[in-house]
Parts: structure tokens; sequence; C-alpha cells
């Protein structure tokens, strides 16, 4: 079957998973419990899909760096309670395997930690849909190009035959910083505006629409 991307790469949360609102609350929560400035929705929503110290010393700027870990460790603890609830979108698990039986490799680039994805991962029995991951602990967050540069390296494809899926400007400009084509879900946690002024493909104000968009066009 004729296909224009060999590899697909998939960010997660607000992507694949409806997970936006649990993670600004969970972060929310965490600044509370540590008497720390507890950041608007727009704030916290927008270091999703970043890496933990990039997304703490741009949410908390006059923190000190030192208290980052208590953070995450509250922000943690808030996360689990919320997680199990939280549902991939809905029709994201057929089209993976729709995708996957047409002969695209499938990757995950996220900011989440590799304990975090593998829960997840579990959770939704799609450990084995996925050829490769790729999380923030493991390489320069977003949007550094690293984890991009390693997936292509793994399949052995060149970026103009990879293309990057996600919610977030930080996934977009990853993209753009890997000369990889992408396709922004503006249902996520950043504005379609914002995700529009990088450029992507396509650009999806909800999950059917992205899945059509895929199915029709990678």
């Amino acid at each position: 079957m004729s296909k224009r991307f060999d590899l697909l790469v998939f960010d997660w949360d607000g992507t694949l998973m409806d997970s936006t609102a649990v993670i600004t609350a969970s972060l929310q929560a965490a600044c509370a419990d540590l008497g720390l400035p507890v950041p608007t929705d727009e704030r916290a929503r927008h270091i999703i899909g970043l890496g933990l110290h990039d997304a703490l010393a741009h949410v908390l700027p006059d923190v000190d760096s030192a208290l980052y870990p208590s953070v995450a460790e509250r922000y943690g603890h808030h996360f689990r309670i919320g997680d199990p609830a939280t549902p991939l979108f809905d029709g994201a698990e057929d089209l993976l395997r729709d995708l996957n039986v047409r002969g695209h490799h499938l990757a995950v680039a996220t900011g989440k930690s590799r304990r975090g994805l593998n829960r997840a991962l579990t959770k939704t029995g799609l450990a084995a849909i996925f050829h490769a991951t790729r999380c923030g602990e493991e390489s320069s967050s977003k949007p550094h190009p690293g984890m991009l540069h390693h997936l292509i390296e793994i399949f052995g494809t060149q970026p103009e035959r990879t293309l990057m899926i996600g919610d977030t400007t930080h996934d977009l400009q990853m993209a753009k910083n890997a000369n990889v084509p992408s396709v922004a879900a503006a249902y996520g946690a950043h504005p379609r505006e914002q995700l529009m002024a990088l450029n992507p493909l396509a650009c999806a104000d909800n999950p059917q629409e992205l899945w059509h968009w895929l199915r029709n066009n990678a």
C-alpha cells in the first residue's frame, strides 16, 4: 500500500491521551501543597510536553530549582490519583492499529518519564503497537530535535519521510528543528493560532479530523 510517510511519531499527552486537564490540575495542586505560586490554567498547559526541569523553570521562574524534586514528587502524587481514569481519545487505538497494518512504523516522542510512559502503554494495551519510544529524560527536552533524530536513526528513514503529530508548539518546533513535517492537534494543550504559526501540514480541531487526515494523507 502506497504511503507518504514511513515513520509516524506521536506525542502522547493531549494528542493520543485526553490528559491535559489532569496534568494541569496536578501541577496546580503540587504548587499549592508546597505554598508556591499556583500557575493559571494557560501557563500550566503551556509546559505540557517539556522535560521536567524545563517545564518547572518556565512555570516557576522565581522558585529555587532545589525545590523542583519536591514539586515533582507532589505532582506525581496527584497525577497518579487522576491517571487511572484518563482515557485515550475516542478512536485513537483503532487508528494506531490501522496505521500499523498499513505498514507505517509508529513511535512516541514525549516529555513523560520512562516510568510514566511505560505505565500508560501498559494501561492502554498499546505497548506492542509502537516500534520505538523516546522520553524526555532520555534526550534533550523538546523543542530540541534530539528525540526525532534518534527515532529517525533507529528506523533508517529520512526526515521528509517522517511525520510528527502533536498538540503543542514544542512538538511542532521540534519537528521544524529536525526538518520533519508535522500535523497539529488543536484539541490539546496549545491554542490553534499558536500551532498554525509553525506551519503544520494540517491542523485538526478534534481527534476525528486528525484520524481522517492521517488515514487519507499519511
